[in-house]
């Protein structure tokens, strides 16, 4: 039987039951039998098929479109909204015990490769079927705690975006030029606020006939499963060591093993450790038009945290070389931010073309700089080289000299 052939028997079981039950407590009105409201015998049918074909208590949440973020400590569950509400629901589980299996259970099914999760493995990281990125702590912390982030944009292009406030029609022509020219990109800003969904995004303005290799710690960006518009993707996701402590791939790993795929970009998901060395190589390589996201709170601040990165590395290299190394590689910088009073909007705010390296600094001129929104506008004009390079992609500067070529509705 097909899963959905499964879940029609399994309801039309529980439908029975609960005419049964009805059916008996009718007859013993006399007895005091009381016959159970429909709206509760729905219910009750509805949470049996969550737990034994879903996510249980979490399935309600994660079927409501509008809520981005769920957040779970013990028995205390806070969510989300796209719109920046947050309020805090009913509980997914009754004891902090169910909470553990719930989620050892659903990391076991998940992905490729098993995810343990128990006092040897306290924290988990994983992928839930809906594309949900998971991550949980339990014996670290004083209750086992979760937090799910929700990707409400599974595919996205950069004309989307500008639909939806992110980019205005300069920032859209921009940021599209800059891939179809194959310049290195890192997408930086703080967390959830949508760096995964500006690189597919991004990742969109690339010609169906390149070969991508994709590297990430959990699978969030799903390039490969829209075959029109990358037909030749190869996805590659770290591993965690087993119970002996035995078979961990880092991103590290994976990165320096895309220089054998023939990859014509590699776009790893998340910069966020010694990963930083093997990539810039990459992109120093050949590779012209890779991508990352990197964790910032600023564009400028981007140069500071890959130094932070590289040190951590197995090269230990000085802060000097590491600038050197990414001045290199790194052509720009795209940073995300939040306008002011808009809790629920996120939008381009930054971008940084990197220029040289100079002892402790990497220098850049910030081509677009905040406005007094935040709002990305025109900044610092692009070196000459650079703009032609761009308008050959496609780019058109008279988008951004036109006063409604900035945050036209």
């Amino acid at each position: 039987m097909t899963s959905e052939q499964r879940h029609r028997l399994a309801e039309s079981i529980l439908q029975d039951a609960a005419e049964a039950h009805a059916q008996t407590e009718l007859h013993n009105t006399a007895a005091g039998g009381m016959v159970v409201p429909a709206d509760v015998e729905h219910r009750v049918i509805a949470a049996v098929l969550d737990e034994v074909f879903g996510l249980a208590g979490l399935e309600p949440l994660l079927a409501d479109p509008l809520i981005e973020n769920v957040n779970i400590n013990g028995d205390r569950v806070f969510v989300k909204y796209a719109d920046g509400r947050r309020a805090r629901v009913a509980p997914v589980v009754g004891s902090d015990a169910e909470l553990v299996d719930l989620i050892r259970d659903l990391a076991a099914r998940s992905g490729l490769e098993e995810r343990r999760f128990d006092r040897g493995s306290p924290i988990v990281n994983f992928q839930l079927p809906g594309g949900e990125r998971v991550s949980a702590i339990m014996a670290v912390a004083a209750r086992p705690s979760v937090s799910i982030r929700r990707h409400r944009f599974a595919r996205a292009t950069l004309a989307e975006l500008r639909e939806r406030g992110t980019v205005d029609l300069a920032l859209e022509n921009f940021l599209a030029s800059l891939v179809r020219a194959k310049r290195n990109i890192l997408v930086t800003g703080g967390t959830a606020i949508g760096k995964t969904t500006m690189l597919r995004a991004l990742a969109s303005a690339i010609p169906p006939w390149e070969r991508l290799v994709t590297i990430e710690d959990v699978y969030e960006l799903g390039l490969g499963e829209d075959p029109a518009a990358h037909p030749d993707v190869v996805a590659l996701q770290a591993r965690e060591p087993n119970v002996e402590g035995q078979g961990r791939i880092s991103l590290s790993d994976l990165v320096w093993q895309s220089l054998r795929m023939s990859p014509e970009r590699v776009i790893v998901g998340e910069v966020r450790g010694p990963e930083v060395i093997p990539l810039t190589n990459v992109m120093s390589m050949g590779n012209d038009g890779s991508m990352g996201t990197l964790h910032s709170s600023s564009s400028r601040g981007a140069f500071t945290k890959l130094a932070a990165y590289a040190v951590q590395g197995p090269e230990r290299l000085p802060v000097e070389a590491t600038n050197i190394l990414v001045a290199n590689a790194l052509h720009f910088v795209v940073h995300l931010d939040k306008p002011r009073g808009e809790d629920g909007r996120r939008v381009v705010s930054s971008i940084r073309e990197v220029v040289d390296a100079e002892g402790s600094q990497v220098v850049s001129n910030e081509v677009w700089r905040p406005g007094p929104d935040r709002r990305a506008v025109p900044g610092a004009p692009l070196r000459t080289g650079t703009a032609e390079l761009l308008v050959d992609a496609g780019y058109d500067p008279e988008l951004a000299d036109r006063r409604d070529g900035w945050w036209a509705p």
